[in-house]
């Protein structure tokens, strides 16, 4: 028996539910106040990328020099850069208009608010309308956040948003915050020839991710001229005629930087302003988030919440696999959210990608460890792409040999890091992925190797025993 679900969202979680939803048979109407793809496929991730595979152009052409190539008059063509960047954009959302017609999936343009827990009303142009529903499910996603002094006007104070779309380079800008989206935008507006300067409040660049390859590139960073500044502390600004003056505090005093561009990235928070959750006595925990269980039900059995909403981590492949969840349990089958591991992908320059535990995080939850790790300086693959800087680390139980988690700093990590999410999700032991053979020459023989020095057994390093 078909159900009437209504999906409020539409971002990689929403969409994905909805989809999924009509393949097993269900009623679906999808409300979307934006556009469809939401954050991530309009501007974020996808966006994001687009403009720093641009970056990573403009430095390879750079670099070829190396090669015996010259390449000269390289110049980026800002408003090309941002409306090649938007058709992208365009063809990815434009994609999922098309598998919403072809599916039969009515979705509306509008603002959602649940009525009771069989009632959504949604505020448009067109005026408001009442949808009734056996089942909600909550997409809403998650919006940048800021600081006092440094509220997001898009003009002054750029958010992700704003800094995808400029209408030109900046000479020098400034970034508030030195996690995965500051170090992502920073570094591709600094392949694109602006000067960065990055403030970040903690002891290092990215916190809470590995540091030997976090260590990896602070020193890239350093080499490429790219000022970080840790245990620093943006405190305000002002602007004269285009430059903004921002007065910081670190671990020396205050100082001032002058700029002409601000671009704050200090977090996210799911986004649940007027969607009265009250109505169905549904109330967030800090810091925004709806509690949930395994199959994505909240407090109240009929609404379920997936994507950013529904807790952390708050990434977009995340988001789509609890969709796919909240789907099935819907269309009555036996599901749940049991992912063993999550990857995290990040588009730095060299890119960083990890899945698992740490090694300390291991050790905390009382695994003996042994850990093995390859550099792609003894990768031929990594060093005719002229990228030898980085390695492959795998953390592996000392009694069981199962893999417990790999962090990677390096070429293309972004895309190796699929074969370590799939040994974690299968209880793979570093063993396993050693004696599988890797086609030659190519990057993943990285993870084989590494894999290999778990047992101080890789060959094409020395390891004393």
């Amino acid at each position: 028996m078909s159900r009437n679900v209504v999906v409020i969202g539409a971002g990689p979680a929403g969409y994905v539910c909805a989809i999924r939803l009509k393949q097993l048979g269900q009623n679906v109407t999808v409300i979307e106040k934006e556009y469809l793809g939401g954050t991530c496929l309009n501007v974020g991730c996808i966006p994001s990328k687009a403009m720093i595979a641009a970056g990573a152009f403009v430095e390879k052409a750079k670099k070829a020099e190396t090669m015996g190539i010259t390449i000269s008059g390289v110049d980026v063509d800002t408003s090309k850069l941002v409306a090649w960047k938007q058709g992208v954009v365009g063809k990815l959302t434009g994609g999922i208009g098309v598998l919403f017609k072809n599916h039969g999936i009515e979705w509306i343009e509008g603002s959602a608010s649940i009525r009771d827990k069989n009632t959504v009303v949604v505020a448009s142009k067109a005026g408001e309308k009442k949808l009734t529903c056996d089942d909600i499910v909550i997409a809403t996603g998650s919006v940048p956040m800021s600081i006092p002094g440094f509220e997001i006007d898009e003009e002054h104070v750029w958010s992700s948003t704003g800094a995808l779309a400029p209408k030109e380079l900046p000479k020098h800008l400034l970034v508030i915050g030195g996690g995965y989206i500051g170090l992502e935008l920073g570094l591709m507006y600094h392949k694109l020839g602006s000067q960065v300067t990055i403030v970040e409040f903690t002891e290092g660049a990215l916190p809470g991710q590995d540091r030997d390859c976090v260590k990896v590139i602070e020193r890239a960073m350093k080499k490429a001229k790219v000022k970080l500044l840790t245990k620093t502390a943006a405190k305000s600004y002002e602007k004269n005629g285009s430059q903004y003056y921002v007065k910081v505090e670190g671990p020396k005093g205050e100082d001032t930087i002058t700029c002409d561009q601000i671009l704050c990235t200090v977090g996210r928070r799911p986004f649940s302003d007027g969607l009265g959750l009250e109505n169905v006595g549904l109330t967030t925990v800090k810091p925004g988030f709806l509690e949930v269980d395994a199959q994505m039900r909240t407090k109240v059995p009929n609404v379920y919440a997936v994507g950013d909403i529904a807790g952390q981590p708050m990434l977009a492949h995340k988001g789509s696999r609890e969709g796919l969840v909240a789907a099935a349990v819907i269309a009555g089958q036996p599901e749940a959210y049991d992912a063993r591991c999550v990857p995290a992908v990040i588009f730095t320059s060299p890119e960083m990608a990890s899945v698992g535990l740490l090694e300390e995080q291991a050790v905390e939850k009382g695994h003996e460890v042994n850990v093995g790790q390859f550099p792609f300086a003894a990768s031929g693959r990594a060093l005719s792409l002229l990228e030898p800087d980085g390695f492959v680390k795998i953390v592996a139980d000392a009694k069981t040999d199962e893999v417990l988690g790999v962090h990677m700093v390096g070429p293309e990590v972004t895309e190796l890091i699929a074969e370590a999410a799939l040994a974690i999700e299968m209880g793979a032991t570093s063993e396993d992925i050693a004696r599988t053979i890797h086609a030659h020459p190519t990057l993943p023989e990285a993870m084989m190797e590494a894999a290999e020095a778990v047992h101080r057994m890789a060959i094409h390093i020395y390891q004393k025993k």
